[in-house]
């Protein structure tokens, strides 16, 4: 089981951590975890935000509109953020202390203008793939090891939709930090993995060499 596990890093990037533009709270916190396990495991994937600047999702492209307003967007809601994560910006970049040079592949979202894409296999409606998914199938992956950013947005759907692909799905929680738009939406969204199928564990026995 070892050689088929990967570690799946979401969205560690400066917009995402404090004083960046959408800040999590905290999120600074889950690089030394990160780091520390990239060497646990024999493949190790990440995902990035990577947003074209007229994305629909950026509260400043609606006139009129604030950030936490919530919109219909290619036939879904959409709360709208603060604009972040552009493309090719310095608040798109990995966090300057993550260790990136073990990292194999990245899945780039959100790159659509007219759709976002928590998920980082898909995007909001699951009617275009990211190529994640192609990509572990090459790697003959069947256990994923997910932390990063946010818990109670792209972690929890990057979750989901690794269980419903079929993957043994492990979330780290001590290396996950969520935004917390309303009290306990991180609680919530825990909950919500956890009763879809996916084991918690921290990460001091995140390891695909379990017993």
């Amino acid at each position: 089981m070892a050689a088929n596990s990967a570690l799946l890093l979401v969205d560690i990037q400066n917009d995402f951590l404090p004083g960046g533009a959408l800040p999590v709270p905290e999120g600074d916190r889950v690089v030394p975890i990160a780091n520390r396990l990239q060497a646990r495991f024999p493949l190790v994937i990440a995902t990035q935000d990577w947003h074209p600047v007229a994305h629909r999702s950026f509260a400043a492209n609606w006139p009129g509109r604030q950030v936490g307003d919530v919109v219909e967007v290619a036939g879904l809601d959409q709360i709208l953020w603060p604009v972040h994560c552009v493309q090719d910006t310095p608040g798109a970049a990995f966090a300057p202390g993550l260790e990136t040079t073990s990292i194999r592949h990245v899945a780039r979202k959100g790159t659509c203008p007219d759709i976002d894409s928590y998920s980082g296999f898909f995007d909001n409606g699951h009617r275009h793939a990211t190529g994640l998914h192609d990509y572990l199938r090459e790697q003959e992956a069947t256990q994923l090891y997910v932390l990063g950013l946010a818990t109670d947005y792209c972690v929890k759907f990057t979750v989901l939709d690794a269980l419903e692909l079929g993957y043994d799905t492990w979330l780290i929680e001590d290396g996950c930090r969520g935004v917390e738009l309303a009290p306990g939406d991180v609680r919530n969204a825990i909950d919500a993995m956890a009763a879809a199928g996916a084991h918690r564990v921290t990460s001091d026995r995140a390891s695909p060499y379990r017993d």
